[in-house]
């Protein structure tokens, strides 16, 4: 049986989007897109690269999945994500049964959520870590399908935009690692439970 990690920049106040670019998603109104920018240093990307090693598959909403890829595929190259993204295994959970996944190593897993996560987490063995996804993690999270969160909790606080818990309720976690970079960045790794 696999375990779900979900691996998430955050700010202090809780805010998942959009944390790459300022255009990366502004639905809601959001305009403080890019709020992560410039805050990655040695110890940011050692701690990145130590969670991706535990990681079997990745585990992407929809969204995240095109908007990711895409991105990063049309990044000049050398950059230090696309060659990873592209050759690791990703579960892309969808509603829609017609969506096609237009990348390598891509697998759909369609239906609700929670059901075709839990059986997908029955099937297959190691860690499927969760990149972003914010309505994919909090569907998880309320179902009790999350074992771990990989926190880069960022020293902003921006007032607005999606939270990574939203109305979540209640969970107990325990504190497995932490450190801070060199710009502040509080970087964290909690069991759940």
């Amino acid at each position: 049986m696999a375990t779900i990690t979900a691996f998430e920049s955050i700010t202090l106040d809780g805010v998942m989007q959009a944390p790459g670019r300022p255009e990366e998603d502004t639905r809601g109104g959001f305009a403080h897109g890019g709020w992560a920018l410039g805050r990655d240093d040695e110890t940011t990307m050692a701690f990145a690269a130590a969670s991706m090693a535990r990681t079997r598959a990745l585990l992407l909403g929809r969204r995240t999945y095109d908007d990711l890829l895409g991105f990063w595929t049309s990044t000049p190259e050398p950059n230090p994500f696309t060659e990873v993204l592209l050759a690791q295994q990703k579960h892309v959970v969808s509603r829609d049964d017609d969506a096609q996944p237009g990348y390598p190593a891509s697998t759909l897993v369609v239906g609700e959520a929670t059901e075709t996560v839990a059986r997908l987490r029955a099937e297959v063995d190691g860690v499927l870590t969760v990149l972003g996804s914010g309505a994919l993690v909090r569907s998880l999270h309320r179902a009790g399908l999350v074992d771990e969160y990989v926190l880069q909790i960022h020293p902003v606080v921006l007032g607005s935009g999606t939270r990574l818990f939203g109305e979540a309720a209640r969970a107990d976690l325990a504190l497995v690692e932490a450190t801070t970079s060199s710009t502040g960045v509080l970087l964290a790794r909690f069991r759940v439970g």
